[in-house]
């Protein structure tokens, strides 16, 4: 059988793929790279950062190209029968990648040439490359005993099969819940674009009336705008307890297993708990300074929070006599809310930003800022016909990457909205070769009578899911392992949240924000109430986050081998953060798929230490003009090109001149008093 994935190929082939293709790939390709592997270890020739270091840097080549296909797939467009090859290849790949980590001999080539260090004359990215290179096998096990490497190997495994499992029963709940309703007086308040696209929703599965599902586009409309408290409570309930109903989806046994086989590894390792595992690699450093950030954080925080809860509680109390606010009261009044203090709401705004309008804008933005040109091109292979493509150029028409965008719910896809890449950025024997990055959403689909209109949410998020685009498609480093989005996990999230001020600003509205009917640029009235509604419950809002980043320390900051029961473990976590009543069925742990399927474990903190970043950086450019050239050259040496190459802090004090100021975010979300 001919195997297009065993075939050269630039970009993905996607429609000659079958999915028998790739468990044979994979194989094939974890062969091929273990010849590398074993090339570099029995190199006669004494070891050299050349024939060591980078040649390890470089293998494994088609097995990374082959893999990020098949698990891009598994998250954007899977099926039972992915999701089983899933399991069945991710415990070769851990396995391959342990023989990696724990092969004695490569260990000790990778230590000769740490040892010799000091003398080898290297530039800053072949150290940090070094250094990286040779943490990997230290921080991993190549200095185990037989029996500790064994056990570290058993984990592995486990954990990679474990943390698929989690991911296809949050998917599978996902999908298997629908709210059918036949009586139209049940969508009373929902606007018509909301209603129109319940009505289609039904009628592709054969069925009269509306469908309410638990995808994005469909969830938060309902619980924004519906009238009835009742179904609110449905919806909420069945959202919430995804993964926590005791039944074959139930995700508790995993979470637990996950936490424990997560701290044992740790153990085994010398690390008190893995969070001190994870954050020894991270801006943070260790998890008590990740609790200081969150607790002074909360300090700041949680006053504003109770004061806006307050006023909401009073406003529920004055609008329906609603005598306790509950979560699924929450984004219904906060939104009524909204418009009597605003007079704004994603009705009135959503006209101004069809979503080709807002593609079209963040690309101005950035040929504003990095001299970025988009042309999008229609030979490139697809995995969807929904499925953009664009091949990306600078100033002096160089090409810089290839860019895939994918915008709209699907059954095959996992919720939310991220960033990924199908090739890596790299330079090899004088050749750059160029990334191929793809952003991934889940946005309010087109229906029979409108566009694809986005909620003002959906554009920050297309934003920010493009900034880490640009961070991937403006990677400029030699090694591939330190290319792009390559940066510790607390810097990854600077790029994407800096862009996403841009779509609060006049100069880059006025760029996209046009009506989608008449072409008529977005009120001047409407950009002010967008800037002055920014900060609305801003401390309410922080308290949540704040909430998931203590929820996340809980799990991996401490022994977690007592816990038996998920529920008052993450009560008693949440403690100090919550504003409404516990609700005894639902579960946040058993669907938090960022810390138990993603890399955001001992991580989730990261969001808001990048705000920090993120509103100094931002300062800056407000203090220059958001789009002056100078200060954006700056940002894209320093942080966007510059990937994983020097340490995160050194980096941006040499963009910023200086460390960023916690003020800088308390200012912009008015928490400072």
């Amino acid at each position: 059988m001919k195997n297009p994935l065993l075939e050269p190929f630039e970009t993905a082939p996607f429609s000659k793929i079958k999915n028998e293709h790739f468990k044979p790939a994979i194989v094939a390709a974890i062969a091929l790279a273990r010849e590398e592997i074993d090339a570099i270890v029995s190199n006669p020739e004494a070891a050299t950062f050349e024939n060591t270091i980078a040649a390890l840097d470089y293998s494994g080549y088609q097995l990374d190209r082959v893999s990020s296909i098949f698990f891009n797939l598994n998250s954007a467009e899977t099926n039972k029968e992915i999701q089983a090859i899933a399991q069945e290849v991710s415990p070769l790949l851990s396995e391959f990648s342990n023989d990696i980590t724990l092969n004695e001999g490569l260990f000790k080539r990778v230590k000769t040439v740490y040892d010799q260090r000091k003398d080898l004359n290297l530039s800053t990215e072949e150290r940090t490359l070094l250094d990286k290179r040779y943490k990997g096998f230290s921080r991993n096990g190549a200095n185990l005993s037989e029996d500790k490497k064994k056990r570290l190997r058993e984990i592995d495994t486990k954990l990679a099969k474990l943390k698929l499992q989690f991911g296809e029963n949050v998917l599978a709940e996902t999908n298997a819940y629908q709210m059918h309703l036949t009586n139209e007086s049940d969508l009373s308040g929902l606007p018509e674009g909301a209603k129109e696209a319940a009505a289609q929703l039904a009628k592709s599965k054969e069925l009269e009336g509306w469908l309410i599902t638990l995808d994005y586009p469909s969830y938060i409309p309902f619980m924004k705008y519906a009238k009835n408290r009742t179904l609110r409570k449905e919806l909420s309930l069945a959202f919430g307890s995804k993964g926590f109903k005791n039944d074959e989806l139930d995700n508790q046994e995993n979470v637990l297993q996950i936490v424990k086989l997560r701290h044992e590894r740790a153990q085994l390792l010398g690390y008190k708990t893995h969070a001190h595992f994870v954050l020894e690699e991270r801006m943070a450093e260790t998890p008590e300074k990740v609790r200081s950030f969150l607790e002074e954080l909360l300090t700041k925080a949680k006053p504003a929070a109770e004061k806006e809860f307050y006023e909401l509680e009073h406003f529920a109390k004055e609008l329906d006599e609603i005598d306790r606010l509950e979560k699924w009261d929450s984004s219904y009044y906060s939104e009524k809310l909204k418009q009597r203090l605003f007079d704004l709401d994603d009705e009135k705004l959503k006209p101004y930003f069809k979503l080709e309008n807002v593609i079209d804008g963040v690309f101005k933005v950035a040929k504003k800022l990095f001299g970025l040109s988009f042309k999008e091109v229609f030979d490139i292979d697809k995995y969807h016909k929904e499925v953009m493509t664009f091949e990306v150029y600078d100033e002096d028409q160089n090409f810089i990457a290839l860019f895939y965008a994918d915008f709209h719910p699907r059954a095959g896809k996992r919720g939310g909205a991220w960033m990924t890449s199908f090739k890596s950025q790299f330079r090899k024997n004088g050749e750059d070769s160029r990334p191929h990055i793809s952003n991934v959403c889940n946005f309010t689909p087109s229906t029979e009578t409108k566009p694809s209109l986005l909620t003002f949410n959906e554009v920050t998020t297309l934003f920010h899911e493009f900034g880490h685009g640009l961070h991937g498609m403006l990677a400029n480093t030699t090694y591939p392992s330190l290319s792009g989005t390559s940066v510790y996990w607390d810097f990854v999230e600077l790029p994407s949240q800096v862009l996403e001020n841009w779509c609060y600003e006049k100069e880059a509205l006025e760029l996209f924000a046009m009506h989608y009917e008449t072409g008529e640029p977005i009120p001047m009235e409407y950009i002010k109430k967008i800037k002055a509604s920014a900060t609305f419950q801003e401390g309410m809002q922080t308290l949540r986050q704040i909430s998931f980043g203590k929820l996340d320390m809980a799990w991996h900051g401490q022994d977690p081998t007592e816990v038996t029961n998920i529920k008052p473990f993450e009560t008693q976590a949440f403690a100090g953060t919550q504003l409404y009543p516990d609700t005894p069925s639902t579960c946040m742990s058993t669907a938090f798929g960022h810390i138990f399927q993603g890399g955001y474990s001992s991580g989730y903190y990261s969001y808001k230490w990048a705000e920090v970043l993120d509103a100094d950086a931002f300062a800056y450019f407000k203090e220059e003009g958001i789009f002056n050239k100078e200060i954006a050259q700056k940002f894209k040496e320093h942080v966007l090109s510059k990937g994983g190459t020097e340490n995160p802090m050194v980096l941006y004090k040499r963009f910023r001149g200086q460390e960023p100021k916690i003020e800088a975010l308390l200012e912009r979300a008015g928490l400072l008093v």
